[in-house]
């Protein structure tokens, strides 16, 4: 209660903006200062396992006998069967049952390339690991199948919105949604061929056919998918910063995946096209202009970009140069700030599902930090300096944040630690399973347990939630979406997360 009414009044004191770096300096040595007030030690292996089991809860299809959430069951089975297509198998992306394949495929390639990097970290969930990976990347092969179409999304979000209804039960309309040449889909298309070529690196050494038949099934096609089908992905998984991004983010993958000098080629005549680039008189690309620079997420690609070129040994302009401003633009000592933070700590940007963005932002941090190392690299920030040790530290605030340590003293992965949300916004864990609800659950039949203030009937073990507001606060409703609902693409870049800390515990 110290430390959370100490945040409460600070936070209400306004400071003009010639002493804000004072009190960014101040707020963070208190939040240090009384860390130990919050849950700290955290068991990071257990964690690890809760977060890849998640996505056995999120499986569409016929489920494995390996199945180890038992109370979901088969779901989906006649996807595309009306247009003679197998579309069956993927993710739920979150708490409804639509399969959407951008985020999907962009939750593949965050769990492949933290197997990537973080994989030898992982003992033995890195076998669970990659059975996560491929369910997604066997779907995304049956989405890529048909010449000449990319199937991007399999059932009507506003029917399905429309209902409350276990994925067992759903019967709204399955409708499958494809782009092609004629009419056009970058980027969800070049998000599959990046989650395909990151998961051919992932699988390189356990199944190289599989790896092979990824990398090989890597293709694109150019145009906005948004312009295609607009009214069936808006307003739930609209691309609001075009389609460029994806298209170097595939090319990013598959230049790394086959070291090919064609992917380089694109990279280097293309990275103009995300932002407008500064020039020196030499005219060398010395940074990229606006603000893009330091977004990564299912949307906006920028930051990833520049990492993954990085770390794939480009360590040229403006590729270290907009990493380093990624970096300056998260840590809160950076005169150049551009991102805000909860009263304890944690980072948050505006819209919904808040705890996307410390893991994936937390994930970059962690790989830029390692990259680093291995070439004795400091950022600076102004006159700030900082090293590969203060973004670990910075990393491990944040996913320390995620489990416990924060003024609630409340994890927000379902399933660990003493409390935890217990009325998650998703359809199938707030509904009795099958097993004790046999009966067939209508439409909106269900309506009566999305208002229910019971906890869950089925814990969706290591789900993380959109997580509290900008001051902390969580409430348990599974009403409100935007902090109680779980997504794949929250999770799959903690993977990477907990598996170094699992490993370099302090």
């Amino acid at each position: 209660m110290l430390v959370s009414s100490f945040f409460r009044e600070y936070s209400l004191i306004e400071f003009n903006p010639e002493v804000k770096m004072c009190r960014l300096r101040l707020f963070f040595f208190v939040t240090l200062m009384f860390s130990v007030a919050w849950v700290s030690g955290h068991d990071y292996s257990d964690a690890l396992a809760k977060s890849i089991l998640f996505f056995e809860g999120q499986r569409s299809g016929k489920l494995p006998s390996s199945q180890r959430l038992i109370w979901r069951k088969d779901s989906g089975l006649h996807d595309g069967e009306q247009i003679g297509v197998d579309l069956v198998g993927g993710y739920y992306d979150a708490g409804d049952n639509v399969k959407f394949n951008f985020p999907m495929a962009f939750s593949t390639t965050m769990l492949a390339w933290s197997v990537i990097e973080t994989g030898r970290f992982m003992g033995s969930e890195l076998q669970n690991a990659l059975e996560a990976i491929r369910w997604g990347t066997d779907y995304l092969l049956k989405a890529t199948h048909l010449p000449g179409f990319v199937f991007v999304q399999v059932g009507d979000p506003n029917a399905d919105h429309n209902c409350w209804q276990r994925p067992e039960d759903m019967d709204t309309p399955r409708t499958p949604y494809a782009v092609s040449q004629d009419h056009p889909g970058s980027e969800v298309a070049a998000e599959i061929a990046a989650a395909l070529a990151a998961s051919s690196i992932a699988f390189r050494t356990s199944d190289a056919p599989y790896a092979v038949k990824l990398l090989r099934r890597a293709i694109t096609y150019r145009g906005s998918y948004v312009d295609s089908l607009g009214p069936w992905v808006c307003p739930f998984y609209c691309d609001h910063s075009g389609y460029q991004d994806e298209l170097l983010w595939a090319a990013a993958w598959l230049q790394r995946a086959t070291r090919s000098q064609i992917y380089w080629k694109y990279l280097v005549q293309n990275i103009h096209n995300l932002e407008t680039p500064a020039v020196n008189p030499n005219e060398e690309i010395v940074s990229m202009g606006g603000d893009s620079f330091a977004e990564f997420g299912w949307d906006t690609k920028h930051a990833g970009i520049n990492l993954l070129l990085f770390g794939g040994l480009h360590r040229v302009d403006p590729f270290q140069t907009n990493a380093d401003r990624f970096v300056c633009s998260v840590l809160p000592e950076s005169p150049t700030l551009s991102v805000e933070y909860s009263p304890g700590g944690l980072l948050f940007k505006p819209g919904g599902s808040n705890l996307q963005h410390p893991t994936a932002i937390s994930f970059l941090i962690l790989i830029y930090a390692r990259y680093m190392n291995h070439i004795n690299k400091v950022v600076r920030c102004g006159d700030v300096v900082i090293g590969p040790p203060r973004l670990i530290e910075f990393a491990k605030e944040q996913v320390d944040y995620i489990l416990g340590s924060n003024p609630m003293n409340m994890s927000y992965m379902v399933g660990y630690g003493k409390r935890y949300p217990l009325k998650i916004h998703h359809r199938g864990a707030s509904i009795p399973s099958i097993d004790r609800h046999p009966d067939r659950i209508e439409c909106k039949a269900g309506t009566l347990y999305y208002s229910s203030t019971e906890p869950d009937p089925n814990l969706l073990i290591g789900a993380v939630v959109g997580g509290p507001d900008i001051q902390d606060s969580y409430n348990d409703s599974r009403q409100t979406s935007v902090q109680a609902e779980p997504t794949t693409y929250i999770n799959a870049p903690l993977l990477g997360l907990l598996a170094y800390f699992s490993a370099h515990a302090t």
